[in-house]
């Protein structure tokens, strides 16, 4: 399956670059971060963009172009802003949350073809990232550093429970009651997982049990 190409328009590179690595760990797909809306139009000619991630600012000085691309365009804002017809992400939410609504957006399917992701729109309507679940569209993709054909091999079983409740939110206290276990094992195992998952944060282990089917994007 050939990637998706994307594109991440924020003069703010530090949000640009860190919601690429994001996405980059969800879904196989060809990302480019721009500065300023005419880097973004010396390429648009040339590749046809699945989806525009969109600084507000952004937008609001070039709206006639995302709003003829409204069902490729997601808005970034910060907090609970609304644009009427359009759809958003809030980039002000932590990183599992964050997480969260993009694993939404990607089980929604993408590109030419596919209805486009019932994001949050101006009128409030509908989950703010679309529904949970893993409807038709482009398939859930492991993390890219995860050979499929070892995918099952990668935690033990106690580990998985592990990282399931860590996915689900549980701190360590709360883990080594349900399991039955100190917390002491509890922190072994949590080293272990980040280190077979080569996990930067706990984002990367939500993502890996999310592909995995170890969780559901609506029980996080």
């Amino acid at each position: 399956m050939p990637n998706l190409s994307i594109a991440i328009i924020d003069s703010n590179m530090l949000v640009g670059i860190g919601l690429q690595q994001i996405i980059k760990d969800i879904m196989p797909a060809d990302i480019e971060v721009f500065s300023t809306f005419e880097e973004l139009k010396e390429v648009t000619s040339k590749k046809n963009f699945v989806h525009f991630f969109v600084a507000s600012r952004i937008y609001f000085e070039h709206t006639a172009f995302f709003r003829d691309n409204a069902r490729k365009s997601v808005i970034l804002v910060n907090g609970d802003m609304q644009i009427n017809g359009m759809r958003t992400l809030n980039v002000c939410q932590s990183e599992k949350m964050l997480v969260k609504s993009l694993l939404s957006l990607h089980g929604e399917g993408h590109g030419p073809g596919h209805p486009g992701p019932d994001l949050r729109r101006g009128e409030g309507k509908g989950h703010p990232m679309g529904h949970p679940g893993h409807p038709a569209g482009h398939p859930m993709m492991p993390p890219k550093h995860v050979e499929p054909q070892a995918q099952e091999q990668i935690l033990s079983s106690r580990e998985i429970e592990v990282a399931v409740l860590l996915a689900k939110g549980y701190i360590n206290k709360e883990i080594a009651d349900r399991l039955n276990i100190s917390i002491t094992t509890v922190n072994t195992h949590r080293t272990h997982i980040m280190e077979k998952l080569e996990a930067r944060s706990l984002a990367d282990v939500i993502v890996y049990c999310v592909m995995n089917g170890f969780v559901e994007v609506g029980d996080l």
